[in-house]
């Protein structure tokens, strides 16, 4: 994995910040590869109760971390109880690494 214990911290802590102590982030995609260099940080988040407004919130977690980590890009997908779960989400349910 290529996150430092600071960046998982970021991460983790704007999530909980947003979404309270029971929600969940897993880290996908190239971030995992050890051999790779540079990439997005590609997050699932998995929300234990309904969240109005999903979209708003992700980029209100990827802005937060953004500002932290400094430029790179943040990639935030937000599932909920509600939420239709796509081949996407389900790659990263079952690839992703738990954040927390």
């Amino acid at each position: 994995m290529r996150l430092t214990p600071e960046q998982v911290h970021v991460i983790t802590q704007a999530t909980h910040d947003l979404l309270g102590p029971h929600a969940r982030v897993r880290l996908f995609g190239s971030r995992l590869d050890d051999s790779v260099k540079g990439g997005d940080i590609d997050l699932l988040v998995q929300a234990p109760e309904p969240v109005e407004k999903r979209l708003w919130i992700a980029a209100q977690i990827s802005a937060r971390v953004q500002r932290s980590l400094g430029e790179r890009r943040i990639d935030v997908l937000l599932v909920d109880p509600g939420t239709a779960l796509q081949p996407v989400h389900l790659h990263a349910l079952r690839s992703g690494l738990l954040l927390n």
